[in-house]
């Protein structure tokens, strides 16, 4: 019998709480988790090593989860990489994110039970 890798997840996150939170529900479910403080750092390890999904939080101070969105959706030699806002903001920054590339959003608070669902229809 085949096994296969778990996904992997990168999550990007300015506060520290939010990414050991995700990343704890996230790895109990069985997906490998990569981290990343801010927009800069993420898009090295994304060009690096693309992960199959991308949760990105949409207010950061140095680059915001919609100008990271936009600069890999830009990068023709990255592969389509599945990207999930994150969010506390209304339906008009939804429509902002789904037209530069991102395929969902979390509302913040997050309802894992939603996230989870999100991350296995994308994954699956």
């Amino acid at each position: 019998m085949l096994f296969s890798k778990p996904h992997r997840i990168l999550v990007v996150d300015d506060v520290a709480d939010n990414l050991l939170l995700l990343q704890t529900v996230l790895e109990a479910e069985g997906y490998d988790i990569d981290t990343a403080l801010d927009g800069c750092l993420a898009l090295a390890m994304i060009e690096a090593s693309p992960p199959d999904l991308l949760l990105l939080d949409v207010m950061m101070p140095d680059m915001s989860g919609y100008e990271i969105t936009q600069s890999i959706r830009q990068n023709d030699k990255l592969p389509l990489i599945p990207i999930l806002l994150i969010t506390a903001y209304d339906e008009a920054s939804v429509v902002e994110g789904l037209k530069i590339g991102a395929n969902g959003f979390i509302r913040k608070p997050i309802d894992f039970d939603l996230l989870l669902a999100k991350i296995r229809e994308i994954l699956s």
